[in-house]
Parts: C-alpha cells; sequence; structure tokens
C-alpha cells in the first residue's frame, strides 16, 4: 500500500515538473511564440533594410532621384525656380 501512494505521488509530482517545470510544456509553449515574434520582426527589418538599399541605390546612381529627394525632403530649389513664401 506504501509503494503504491509514494508511486502515485511521485508520478503526480513528476507530471507537475513537466507540465509547469523550468523547461516544461508551458515553457516550451511560451518560448514558441517568443520565437515566433522575433522572427516575425526579423521578416520586417529584412523588408525595411531591402527598401533602405534600393534607396541608397537609386540615391547614388539616379540624378533624377537625388534631385527630387532634395526638394521634397530638404526642400532644395534650383535655378530659376519661381518659389513662394507665406506670408508671417
Amino acid at each position: 500500500m506504501k509503494i503504491g501512494r509514494y508511486l502515485v505521488i511521485a508520478t503526480l509530482f513528476m507530471g507537475l515538473l513537466i507540465t509547469f517545470g523550468d523547461r516544461g510544456l508551458l515553457d516550451n509553449f511560451r518560448k514558441k511564440e517568443q520565437l515566433l515574434a522575433i522572427m516575425k520582426n526579423n521578416h520586417q527589418l529584412t523588408i525595411e533594410n531591402i527598401a533602405f538599399k534600393r534607396n541608397i541605390l537609386l540615391l547614388r546612381d539616379d540624378l533624377s532621384y537625388l534631385e527630387m529627394t532634395a526638394r521634397s525632403d530638404l526642400g532644395m530649389v534650383k535655378k530659376g525656380d519661381l518659389v513662394y513664401r507665406k506670408g508671417q
């Protein structure tokens, strides 16, 4: 009788450790979710890097794109452009 009780208690204890313990089933599930979130973020960063590389190549090689960027982002004008200033 005593051996049966100890065996049941040991089995329950092992089951709890496997389920809730460090590196248990719940911990494994959480780690998989974290991994998926990191992989999703990594994919997003890869897409951004590709866009940045494309932008760098255009700025380096395409003068019309460089001019357009300078005009829109930096507010630059070229000689002969008519500039309207807003009154204060």
